[in-house]
């Protein structure tokens, strides 16, 4: 039996979003596990607590959902223009995977607060008062998001009045900005259509707009699907039917979308593309039981990460959300009412929440110039996290 001795590894345990994860000084992690690598991956493993057969990581951090198993690791950019560089990893929690596909719109709102936090900014750049600016390089996608930090006193003003759909206490507003968050390397419609036919055998032939703006997306009507748009995670996530319909779906979609060259890809690669499914407005009763009258917001979305329905809605995904919305003929678009808008509120299982994005046609192609939207985060914790030795 083992009898190694645990390490203790400097960590921060923020809330960003609507999601929390463990942040890391990447000069605070052991050598092995400063580079890109299985050491790396194991680690992260440990300290998140999986894989777990259980599903529970009981012996980690992790809490047992998409949206608490995740890890940032951030270092002072090497970037020219840049504060803080950003790497995200997606923790699966019960496989040994940890997926570095795509970035965290929810943790986004962290890094500007913790990079403060870590001393990885100068304090030249950090007002007594005020709102500190932030330019991060966000290195999984290789984008920029501007972060809005609100100082009070020279300290990062985590407390205020902001309330955010999905979180129960409110906080400080973090406003963020995602530059040009389209792919660089290929169209934001990849099929060069807004609309097209995803055909999955076994399954069904279903319209779907395919769209890589903040992250990879696949977007369906809620109709199409036998859904209404106003679903909870409880009448999805209960259901392994249906997990393993839409689950087909994506997979099909990111062969559609060139994201992977062999069906079985997929499931090495759950954090991309996120499938959604939308629908007109519509009134509905929230998880907390709050309702949303059909009035108050454009359309409905509903959004599954990691092959789950998600609580309240990926930031990352919201800016695909926007972005979409923004482009005339999408499904977003339609669901919304069609015409030209550059912001849109939509409802989402814990409530509702507005984005803006900026879109122009330039020689035949829709171009995203920035999408924008509010969050907050606050520190759980710090201090050190421990995990057995030899765990990498």
């Amino acid at each position: 039996m083992s009898k190694s001795a645990q390490l203790r590894i400097p960590a921060t345990y923020l809330r960003g979003g609507t999601s929390k994860g463990v942040f890391f000084k990447l000069q605070d992690l052991p050598a092995p596990a400063q580079q890109a690598g299985a050491a790396r991956d194991a680690l992260l493993l440990r300290v998140l607590g999986s894989p777990d057969p259980y599903g529970k990581q009981i012996d980690g951090l992790g809490n047992a959902s998409s949206s608490t198993s995740k890890a940032v690791i951030l270092s002072r950019s090497q970037r020219p223009g840049h504060d803080v560089d950003y790497l995200f990893g997606q923790v699966a929690i019960d496989r040994p995977l940890v997926d570095w596909s795509g970035n965290c719109g929810n943790l986004s709102a962290a890094v500007g607060p913790c990079a403060i936090h870590m001393g990885l900014i100068a304090a030249a750049r950090i007002p007594e008062n005020g709102v500190c600016t932030l330019r991060i390089w966000q290195a999984n996608i290789g984008k920029t998001i501007v972060a809005h930090v609100p100082i009070t006193h020279g300290q990062v003003q985590e407390t205020g009045d902001f309330e955010l759909d999905g979180v129960a206490f409110p906080a400080a507003e973090v406003a963020l900005e995602f530059m040009a968050p389209a792919a660089e390397d290929g169209a934001m419609f990849p099929t060069g259509q807004v609309l097209d036919m995803l055909d999955v055998p076994g399954v069904g032939s279903f319209q779907a707009t395919l769209i890589n703006a903040g992250i990879p997306t696949v977007f369906l009507n809620a109709q199409d699907l036998g859904y209404t748009g106003t679903e909870l995670q409880r009448d999805i996530n209960q259901d392994p039917q249906a997990l393993a319909r839409l689950e087909a779906i994506r997979a099909w979609a990111a062969l559609q979308m060139g994201l992977i060259a062999d069906l079985a890809e997929a499931a090495q690669r759950q954090h991309t593309p996120k499938i959604a499914f939308v629908a007109p407005p519509a009134g509905y009763a929230t998880s907390s039981g709050r309702r949303v009258e059909a009035g108050a917001v454009d359309l409905l979305v509903r959004a599954l990460s990691m092959g789950q329905l998600h609580h309240a809605m990926m930031g990352t995904a919201a800016v695909a959300i926007g972005t979409a919305a923004a482009v005339p003929g999408t499904l977003v678009n339609l669901a919304a009412g069609g015409g030209t808008r550059n912001t849109v509120c939509f409802g989402h299982p814990s409530g509702s929440l507005r984005v803006g994005a900026e879109v122009a046609r330039v020689d035949g192609q829709w171009q995203v110039t920035k999408a924008a939207m509010s969050r907050s985060a606050r520190i759980l914790m710090e201090g050190m996290v421990r995990i057995p030795a030899g765990s990498f």
